[in-house]
């Protein structure tokens, strides 16, 4: 069986490198907040090339931090519309519920599946106070446009960049970096995965980092001194340890991803299959190589009897989950017609190129 992602071959790689990291941080006897996570928050802003990094808990809690800085710092208010793309990971949404904000879904492009200018503009009220552009399976948003749109309605831009680590521009700009903040997941299976929960938040504003070095903490820098409500949303100190070691190696998997989907780009015949759309640049790290198939459950079941372990991401669009009955009448014609194709083929800085190729075959023959 190629299995879809082989979390424990990725991190094999690492031991040596993990082990040494777990004996300094067992040795330094901080264990919470300490030299790890001051190290990592360091190093992952001057990678991401923002000024600011606050490492956090994990993704969802990322954005919900975002967003609870922007209302404490009087940026944002309770009822404020915030702008996502429909087909989004539930987190995108329920980050923005979470704190009291209103979601308000937009279809994305059906050759990028990420969401434009066009789209989102025709979804601005006079109630629209943010932007949560998605840079879905590590495909970057084109932001351009999207900030233009933002400063002309005075909107703040909010990346979630979950699934785009080390994503670059063509002016060399990188995920994180393309908006006013950014949230990050580090859950095992991601671009840059931690071996078990971790987050962090990017941002060129120290007042929005602060605010969210207080709201991860109970609410304080200084310990018994609250200055507000917070909660206990840290970045641990040993996955920011394994997270020091393995952003070294980002860029070098990324470029791997991406020889394996130039791969199949170029050797997936078969017209059943539709293709993602890639222009060959760093702007994808293919954090999923997700193709369009009508009859899915057949294809799925033709790779599972060739012995090839498949994906979906994401099966049920949110606005069509029992938890979002109050999504449930929004017109996503493109979102529903992607989460009921979509197939994730495997792909990862550790899959062997004749894995590849037998994944090609085996596609070709459906």
């Amino acid at each position: 069986m190629i299995p879809f992602l082989d979390l424990k071959k990725i991190n094999a790689r690492f031991q040596d490198e993990f082990q040494d990291g777990f004996n300094s941080f067992l040795s330094s006897g901080h264990y919470v907040l300490g030299e790890q996570v001051t190290q990592f928050e360091s190093s992952f802003a001057k990678y991401c090339g923002t000024k600011y990094c606050a490492g956090v808990s994990n993704g969802l809690d990322a954005l919900i931090l975002i967003f609870r800085a922007y209302i404490n710092l009087g940026v944002l208010e309770l009822g404020d519309e915030v702008i996502v793309p429909g087909n989004t990971f539930v987190a995108s949404i329920l980050a923005i519920e979470t704190v009291g904000l209103k979601p308000v879904l937009v279809d994305p492009d059906l050759k990028t599946f990420n969401v434009s200018a066009n789209q989102i503009e025709k979804k601005i009220t006079s109630k629209t106070k943010a932007i949560l552009v998605v840079h879905l399976y590590g495909m970057l948003v084109n932001m351009e446009a999207i900030n233009v749109l933002a400063k002309n309605y005075n909107l703040k831009v909010i990346e979630d960049a979950a699934q785009a680590h080390g994503a670059l521009t063509e002016k060399d700009v990188k995920a994180g970096n393309l908006g006013d903040a950014a949230g990050f997941s580090f859950y095992p299976s991601k671009n840059l995965g931690a071996l078990g929960d971790a987050g962090a938040v990017v941002s060129n504003d120290l007042s929005l980092i602060n605010m969210v070095n207080k709201l991860r903490n109970y609410g304080g820098d200084i310990k018994y001194q609250y200055e507000v409500k917070g909660g206990n949303h840290r970045l641990d100190e040993i996955q920011a340890s394994f997270l020091i070691t393995k952003l070294n190696y980002l860029d070098a998997d990324n470029e791997k991803r991406r020889e394996i989907a130039k791969l199949y780009l170029s050797g997936i015949k078969n017209k059943k299959v539709k293709l993602p759309y890639y222009n060959g640049s760093n702007d994808h790290v293919f954090y999923a190589f997700v193709v369009l198939v009508e009859n899915r459950d057949a294809f799925i079941d033709f790779m599972k009897a060739n012995h090839i372990e498949t994906l979906i991401h994401y099966p049920i669009p949110p606005h069509k989950q029992k938890a979002y009955g109050d999504l449930s009448e929004e017109n996503l014609p493109i979102t529903e017609k992607i989460h009921s194709q979509i197939v994730s083929l495997p792909i990862s800085p550790v899959l062997p190129f004749e894995e590849v190729n037998e994944v090609i075959n085996v596609v070709n023959e459906y």
